[in-house]
């Protein structure tokens, strides 16, 4: 998503600019927490915008090229972040390896790259290219985002844009009209927007998305690979 993109649908939706939460902001036992937690059956829904499919895979490997990365994110820091998504992507059934890839190592075949291109990322924060294997992270949006806001929290961007973009490798194509999952989108362009359990339009100086798969997100991606997987498993 690129940044315009974000930051117009947070102003439209939140009334807010550019300020964006980590999960700390919200009281515990507090809805948002209680719909990460859970899904109920009426609130697995998209925007069909795409339709879901198989990963195809039993296991996926992402390998980390820190190479061109914003100078106050850490190599060791995003390898983490990459591994906190992949690990919680991997209860919907699939497993997942996290790597970083030395200097001058040769990508290892069938793996998916993360890495840091303003050119592959196309102007967004993150892109998934399923076709080339590759989750592209953009610099010039994340330099973008510091500029305008130098005190915001720019990991949890980060960590809600590897999770969200990685969903894609797990099958879902189409994202949640539910605002609280990482595979969301706020609005679809037309004027609907996302719905929340207590039906209240998320309201704030934050971001309702969770910055990890909620039990929606888990729950779509264990329906669309189930089948596939007990085949791979034969």
């Amino acid at each position: 998503m690129s940044l315009r993109t974000l930051l117009s649908r947070l102003s439209r939706l939140l009334g807010v600019g550019l300020a964006i939460a980590g999960l700390g902001a919200f009281a515990a036992g507090s809805v948002r927490e209680q719909e990460i937690a859970s899904c109920l059956p009426q609130e697995v829904a998209t925007w069909t915008d795409g339709s879901d499919r198989p990963a195809g895979v039993a296991a996926l490997r992402l390998v980390v090229r820190h190479d061109g990365a914003p100078a106050w994110f850490g190599a060791g820091q995003v390898l983490a972040m990459v591994d906190r998504a992949a690990q919680s992507w991997a209860a919907c059934g699939i497993g997942v390896q996290v790597q970083a890839l030395p200097p001058g190592a040769a990508m290892p075949d069938g793996a998916v790259q993360v890495l840091w291109s303003d050119e592959r990322a196309a102007g967004h924060f993150g892109l998934a290219n399923l076709r080339h294997r590759t989750l592209a992270l953009g610099p010039a949006a994340f330099a973008l985002l510091n500029r305008r806001n130098p005190a915001h929290p720019a990991q949890d961007t980060l960590q809600m844009v590897l999770s969200h973009e990685m969903g894609h490798f797990f099958g879902l194509m189409a994202h949640s009209r539910r605002c609280v999952d990482v595979m969301s989108y706020y609005d679809n362009g037309k004027g609907e927007r996302c719905f929340t359990r207590d039906g209240r339009v998320p309201a704030g100086r934050t971001d309702y998305r969770a910055l990890l798969p909620t039990a929606c997100d888990i729950a779509r991606c264990r329906a669309v690979n189930a089948g596939a997987l007990v085949s791979l498993a034969r």
